[in-house]
């Protein structure tokens, strides 16, 4: 087999970078039956693996020590750490070196990925001519071949060729290297380390090309996240899908009818189901949790705030059943509210009392007592259930100034992981503004210390989801970023606005902002439609939902303070392209305009999704849209751009009437 090779450098036009162009052509077959090619770059200032932190968006961070031992970077005893592109939020993996800052990263040029062949399996190998999908890693070979038996046995043969050493790699066609397996073999005794490794190659026929461009980086940071920062902005600048067409005003009254049309009367209790199948919206299941994928009463909150707003009693009526029902039924002799309620059985599931969870309701119930407050009502049950949570939360707190992951009724600890800390500050922060008891304040910020030194220094975001084990995830990052910004706007100290601006550089990396065309099996969803930019990994390693929506707000905050465009341009990014896994115009079948689903894995060009609706779907999408409203007066991001920059300031100065 002949396969020669062009390869070309020149400046890419980015900061420190430059672009490689590969030709590669078959003119002679041979015995061989595939290929696949790379390109490489040799780090010379150490080969030994741990001597570096890596940095792939939404799959690797540092040495992932808070990643699920099925991720790739768990096991740093590996040789070949490649993963697919489309794995990656953006296709881009750096390497840093520990102690001199330096990096190297590759990505892939342009977002310019078609779609494969579908009648092609992807299994141990296979040959996809049409494949053009590349893996991004790095690797460090022995002179030996490394192929896995069906059940994941390493079989290996001494080779000839001489290996350089660790490399950071482009491979094209892709594949997944050395990946760590279960034991699913239940009647094999093998005792080694069960690992796959998936290839895709190019056919071996005369006058078949390749040809593939990638973009390498170079520069000198004094930390990982510095250095997270930079190539992310720089990958993201080149890359970024153009912006959805959405009119987030009609988007925002769609999403309210959904929530006022599903929340109903189940015996003494109010509340939305759990699950709904698309695209009809048959019921599942119905159970109510606190916040997370239920938010209840976050739900109660929009919906009262809604139905005064537009004159719609029955909105508001819901709304208020909703936040009394809760207030009613869930609080315990502990002081720690119940998480979840189920009316099949008339009663609390026994559900782990989540900090994070508690947050998401806690908050909810404290802006509905305000909402009705400022409207001359007095609602003094609603203000004592938010007094006994605050209360409870400041006596449980431990010495250090962390909180555990879960509690159980009695509020004794059920899961001792500290990780999501952050999560609760922003209702201390809150609460205190409404009574001015300094044991609030007080407890905000000692949380909010330990979050600094282990949240944003430590890059300790685990944990987040609530149906997830206690591993690295995005939506940790947000209620960081959320605790964070809370303590900036109480105290303006910089020393929160470093951690909130660190929080959302973190967070913002697991947002997929480049598009690739996916099929769904499915005659009825909006990615036969629309592309699934927006759209952010939830775990390492695993699927996507529209979670980032949850943070436009937030992320224009952060520009009207910094003054830094790239917030701008990233709040109106997830506030428009997360849209885009919803039904926005009623042009795509869902019984009703606005409907999304929950999730989905769409790394393999094909969706792989539960195809059902849950309303944290819907509540994260009007949540950020009723803030944007209640603070600059309008339904679009651009709108409140229009407004003067001294007035954009003024109100975003959000805790000066806050209570």
């Amino acid at each position: 087999m002949g396969l020669p090779s062009k390869t070309r450098f020149k400046p890419s036009g980015i900061e420190s970078g430059f672009k490689v162009k590969r030709n590669v052509k078959v003119i002679k077959a041979a015995d061989d039956l595939e290929f696949s090619t790379k390109i490489s770059l040799v780090m010379t200032q150490s080969d030994e693996i741990r001597d570096y932190y890596y940095f792939a968006p939404g799959v690797w961070y540092k040495h992932n020590e808070f990643a699920p031992d099925y991720a790739i970077g768990k096991d740093l005893d590996c040789e070949y750490f490649w993963r697919m592109e489309t794995c990656y939020a953006l296709p881009v993996f750096a390497m840093q070196n520990i102690d001199s800052g330096e990096t190297a990263a590759i990505s892939r040029c342009d977002a310019d990925v078609t779609m494969r062949s579908q009648d092609i399996v992807r299994s141990e190998n296979n040959v996809d001519r049409r494949f053009n999908i590349g893996a991004i890693g790095m690797s460090k070979p022995e002179s030996k071949t490394l192929n896995y038996m069906y059940y994941g046995f390493a079989y290996r043969k001494d080779i000839d060729t001489k290996c350089d050493g660790l490399s950071i790699d482009y491979v094209y066609p892709g594949c997944d290297g050395q990946m760590p397996r279960e034991r699913w073999y239940a009647g094999l005794d093998f005792k080694g380390k069960q690992k796959s490794f998936q290839r895709i190659n190019h056919p071996v026929e005369v006058g078949f090309e390749q040809q593939y461009a990638v973009v390498l980086n170079f520069g000198h940071y004094s930390s990982f996240q510095e250095m997270m920062r930079n190539i992310w902005r720089v990958t993201y600048k080149r890359l970024r899908d153009k912006l959805f067409d959405v009119d987030n005003e009609r988007h925002f009254h769609n999403c309210m009818r959904i929530l006022t049309k599903h929340t109903r009367k189940y015996g003494d209790s109010y509340g939305l189901p759990f699950a709904c199948q698309l695209p009809d919206m048959d019921i599942s299941c119905v159970s109510f949790q606190f916040g997370f994928v239920g938010q209840q009463p976050g739900i109660g909150y929009q919906l009262l705030r809604y139905g005064d707003r537009e004159n719609e009693p029955e909105t508001f009526e819901k709304g208020l059943n909703i936040i009394d029902f809760w207030v009613r039924t869930a609080m315990t002799e502990s002081g720690l509210p119940h998480m979840c309620y189920n009316p099949n059985i008339k009663g609390f599931e026994p559900y782990p009392h989540y900090i994070r969870m508690l947050a998401d309701g806690i908050e909810a119930i404290l802006d509905a007592y305000l909402y009705m407050r400022k409207k001359g009502e007095e609602r003094g049950d609603w203000f004592e259930f938010c007094r006994k949570t605050a209360d409870w939360i400041v006596r449980i707190q431990n010495e250090d100034g962390s909180f555990y992951r879960a509690y159980n009724t009695d509020g004794s600890v059920r899961m001792d992981s500290k990780a999501n800390t952050p999560s609760i500050i922003r209702f201390l922060v809150q609460f205190y503004l409404v009574t001015g008891k300094e044991a609030y304040k007080e407890a905000a910020v000692r949380a909010g210390n330990w979050s600094y030194d282990n949240a944003y220094l430590n890059l300790e975001y685990r944990g987040g989801t609530c149906d997830n084990m206690d591993i690295q995830d995005k939506e940790a990052g947000i209620y960081a970023l959320f605790g964070f910004l809370a303590l900036y706007d109480l105290t303006g100290e910089e020393k929160w606005l470093e951690a909130a601006i660190g929080a959302a550089d973190y967070t913002e990396t697991w947002t997929y902002a480049w598009k690739f065309p996916v099929r769904t099996l499915l005659p009825k969803h909006p990615f036969n439609k629309y592309s699934i930019s927006g759209q952010s990994i939830i775990t390492i390693s695993g699927g996507a939902d529209v979670y980032m929506a949850a943070c436009a707000y937030v992320y224009y905050r952060l520009y009207l303070i910094t003054d830094d465009k790239h917030y701008l341009d990233f709040a109106e990014f997830i506030y428009k392209n997360t849209r885009q896994s919803n039904d926005i115009d009623g042009s795509i079948g869902y019984i009703m305009p606005g409907l999304g689903h929950e999730s989905g894995n769409f790394t393999s060009q094909t969706l792989m999704s539960h195809y059902h609706w849950l309303p944290w779907c819907t509540f994260v999408e009007i949540e950020p849209t009723s803030r944007l409203v209640d603070t600059f007066g309008v339904y679009e991001i651009s709108e409140a751009e229009r407004l003067s920059k001294e007035e954009r300031i003024r109100r975003n100065r959000i805790y000066e009437n806050f209570a």
